[in-house]
């Protein structure tokens, strides 16, 4: 099959006559095969996948066909799609299926997008290299020794891999944008609240948002048009209207925009990187924007904010994964209590244990206001920095990761090296405002590297026009 990189271009063809729905599902179907040792997926939906094509072929044949027609689409394995697997990476929701379908999803299905499987991910999303799923790691398409990046890294893989030609994927603090700068994708992470997460199964929740991966700036905003805005489900959903995105990309507008002093200045920048963001920078001003240098003194205390927070509502929201209700039930246990243990030590990966650990520790009466009050505080000074910056400029831009993806297990054995990878895309998560991960060049060893923009909030229809003319 061809290597199709946009909606656009499947639809050419189809109007052409030189392929339709069936033929696509089938193509991506056989590249799934041929890609099975990348692991990106834990399950594949081949049956109901050529269903919903022919159904979709009958549709665009009648001019009733939804604006997703021919999109073929792969979902994190954190998002509920009803009557299908959904195990968040985790052996303690092994056999449990979703009752219902996730807001993101419901409006995709509407408009005829095609589901074709369930992508691999970190344990509960919580990961910087797709290295702690109970499916095993997943591979980095450009080089298998390597990690895709994570918690979304089978979602980037699918569609680096052109097994899929977007996926959906989810940012807590990185793990959509991280994953695409390590695989050569899009990614797009939207405001926090930008999208409903009604069906989205819950690490840190005011942290998690939905995101895309896609190859081209116009699939992105169209997704991202179809799935964000109000939801009667989600009371911290935003009611803004949702612009017509795919009509507002401009890649010739003028931008003024700032990059961070200290993000090039950072020990842990892979030469590479540093070289790529110093091309970057020169090009913008070449081609006319205004460019200068800002300081962001709170980006040293970004990621220790991030962490004690994310793991605090972590400890909070698995608590309801106990064996009572569903999922995994130990078969050691002997009363309540040890149900509750035995349960929770058997379905939990290290990883997993280790935040909800932390995340209970700064969350007890003795440490609560040591750790968990003050890094509330931090968080709005950061939030307040960063929106600082963004009122004076259209953008920052810096590097999606210090370096490109790196060997798996590299990192597995010292976490803060691994906490490190998400060193600049937590500012923005922790701020909520919205942020994109272009691909932008290659090391020496052919790995691809990301640079990231961030804008304010609400302005991801910039954010898209920008990524634009990056590409081109």
């Amino acid at each position: 099959m061809k290597h199709y990189t946009s909606l656009a271009e499947i639809h050419r063809d189809m109007d052409a006559g030189k392929i339709n729905c069936v033929d696509l599902v089938k193509g991506y179907l056989n590249n799934i095969a041929q890609n099975k040792d990348l692991n990106a997926y834990v399950e594949v939906y081949e049956a109901e996948a050529l269903d919903k094509a022919v159904v979709v072929d009958e549709k665009i044949k009648n001019n009733t066909a939804g604006k997703l027609a021919g999109m073929v689409v792969g979902l994190k394995d954190v998002l509920c799609h009803d009557a299908h697997g959904l195990q968040c990476g985790s052996k303690i929701l092994n056999g449990f299926e979703s009752q219902f379908n996730g807001t993101a999803v419901e409006r995709l299905l509407a408009e005829d997008a095609i589901v074709i499987g369930r992508q691999n991910c970190d344990e509960f999303a919580m990961g910087s290299s797709n290295e702690n799923s109970s499916f095993g790691p997943v591979q980095n398409a450009a080089d298998p020794t390597r990690v895709p990046g994570g918690s979304s890294g089978g979602s980037a893989v699918g569609v680096q891999a052109n097994t899929c030609l977007v996926s959906l994927g989810t940012d807590t603090g990185g793990s959509v944008r991280q994953p695409a700068s390590f695989c050569g994708v899009l990614g797009l992470k939207p405001t926090y609240s930008r999208i409903s997460r009604h069906g989205l199964a819950a690490y840190a929740s005011s942290f998690d948002t939905i995101g895309i991966f896609s190859k081209s700036v116009e699939d992105n905003a169209l997704m991202l048009e179809v799935i964000a805005g109000a939801d009667v489900y989600d009371s911290t959903v935003s009611k803004k209207p949702v612009p017509t995105y795919t009509t507002q990309i401009d890649p010739h507008k003028k931008y003024k925009i700032a990059y961070i002093k200290e993000a090039l200045d950072s020990d842990g920048l892979q030469p590479e990187v540093k070289d790529t963001m110093t091309d970057l920078i020169e090009r913008l001003k070449n081609d006319g924007h205004e460019v200068e240098e800002v300081g962001f003194p709170m980006l040293r205390y970004a990621l220790e904010t991030y962490y004690i927070l994310t793991f605090a509502e972590a400890s909070s929201n698995l608590s309801r994964y106990d064996g009572v209700r569903f999922g995994h039930r130990s078969e050691k246990s002997v009363d309540l209590e040890s149900m509750y243990k035995a349960s929770r030590s058997e379905g939990f990966g290290k990883e997993v244990q280790k935040r909800i650990m932390l995340g209970t520790f700064v969350l007890s009466a003795s440490y609560y206001d040591a750790y968990y009050t003050r890094a509330q505080k931090v968080r709005r000074l950061i939030r307040d920095e960063l929106k600082a910056l963004l009122s004076n400029h259209d953008f920052l831009v810096l590097p999606t990761a210090p370096t490109t993806a790196f060997k798996i297990g590299a990192l597995t054995k010292n976490p803060l090296e691994m906490y490190l990878a998400d060193l600049f895309t937590v500012p923005a998560s922790v701020a909520g405002t919205p942020a994109i991960s272009v691909p932008y060049g290659k090391d020496k060893g052919g790995m691809p590297i990301g640079v990231q923009a961030i804008a304010n909030d609400f302005e991801e229809s910039k954010l898209l026009s920008f990524s634009k003319y990056l590409m081109n």
